[in-house]
């Protein structure tokens, strides 16, 4: 499919490519609406850190990846390549995916039209993933977020991200909306793969602290009184994982607990089909793109009902909704669920419905009319 917009140089700017470890929801947003740019003929290239063991270039799906810098100098790393690709005229638009420090590519990026992805802002929340020091650091680079990007061209990736950007006075009205897709023709439900009868929660994401995944292991603690043969899997890899095993052990959940660890995108799905509920229990996300991808195989989702969850999760509809850091609610929403097959099918049929209004190619199609509005709306009269 080519494209009915002129054949742009994109200029992406992330701290993680789709290949680092600790890639999540914001890098996959990223991968997946600007490889299908690049397939209509548009010039896609990645900013990203490095990370050990990977090449300073690579091609990833039409997109071309360079790596510098590390996770603490790559902020100074990408104003200071911005700067350059606008002095030199190589770039007609830097795409700026904000969803940890801020590059402030707007204001400070010298010149070359802009446009800035928004999935969430950590606020206080950033205190329950890191120290003091470092949390005191993100939280002063957000203040200064007003003056960076105020009249910058924003797309947010829920309506959460939207009410905060506009509650902090960085923009004066809505912000543009561009959800995050599904894969819909491999994320389905598949005949003959589904829960047995012993009961089975899952977990997909990265572990970090701040996602509160122990909070389902404290409900599966409790759980396992009436449930003995219940099974749980937490999929994904990240620093929290140590620390989510201690639990695991001090909880007696050895037998009922697993750490599967990374997994290729069909293991997940079948790992996901397989499963009675996938749980979230974060405080705070842009969006929450594994619960859609569950909706759309069928899987019922309890999760917190926090900024990003509550819209990406119907509740009583695709899943139910629980007070964030309420235990006694999320081990009675897990409850209501295993024993109540008819909920389970509803909340099923109800979610591969919500799931289907939900396209990367859609997304793809918003951001390359929002990208064509920029450019021209910015580009310098001398630029080419």
């Amino acid at each position: 499919m080519m494209s009915k917009y002129p054949p742009y140089d994109i200029r992406l700017i992330d701290y993680r490519d789709i290949t680092h470890p600790e890639a999540g929801g914001a890098e996959r947003y990223l991968h997946e609406i600007f490889s299908r740019l690049a397939r209509r003929g548009h010039r896609v290239r990645l900013l990203a850190c490095t990370y050990p063991g990977a090449a300073q270039n690579d091609e990833l799906d039409g997109i071309h990846v360079e790596r510098h810098g590390g996770r603490a100098s790559f902020n100074f790393v990408a104003l200071a390549a911005c700067r350059r690709w606008s002095r030199s005229g190589d770039g007609d638009v830097a795409v700026e995916n904000l969803c940890k420090i801020p590059f402030f590519t707007h204001r400070l990026g010298g010149g070359m039209p802009s446009l800035t992805i928004v999935h969430h802002l950590f606020g206080k929340t950033v205190f329950q993933e890191t120290n003091v020091v470092a949390g005191t650091y993100v939280r002063a680079y957000e203040a200064l977020l007003p003056m960076g990007y105020r009249g910058a061209p924003l797309v947010a990736v829920s309506k959460s991200t939207s009410a905060d950007l506009i509650s902090r006075g960085i923009c004066p009205g809505p912000v543009t909306l561009i959800h995050n897709g599904v894969g819909t023709d491999h994320l389905c439900p598949k005949p003959g793969v589904e829960p047995g009868a012993q009961p089975r929660l899952i977990y997909l994401g990265r572990l970090k602290r701040y996602k509160r995944i122990d909070l389902l292991i404290r409900a599966a603690a409790r759980l396992r009184a009436d449930w003995p043969g219940l099974k749980v899997e937490i999929v994904g890899r990240g620093d929290h994982l140590p620390a989510l095993r201690q639990l695991v052990e001090e909880s007696g959940l050895c037998d009922c607990v697993s750490f599967p660890g990374f997994v290729s995108e069909e293991e997940k799905i079948d790992r996901l089909r397989r499963a009675h509920a996938l749980v979230y229990t974060s405080p705070k996300e842009g969006w929450g793109i594994g619960a859609i991808e569950a909706s759309a195989c069928g899987v019922p989702v309890v999760a917190s009902d926090s900024p990003g969850l509550s819209e990406a999760v119907l509740h009583e509809e695709t899943g139910l909704l629980v007070p964030h850091g309420d235990l006694d609610a999320l081990t009675a929403a897990l409850d209501r669920l295993l024993r109540d097959p008819a909920l389970g099918e509803r909340l099923a049929k109800g979610g591969v419905e919500w799931a289907s209004h939900f396209s990367w190619d859609t997304a793809a199609d918003r951001m390359e009319r929002m990208l064509d509005e920029v450019v021209h709306a910015q580009r310098r009269p001398n630029a080419k």
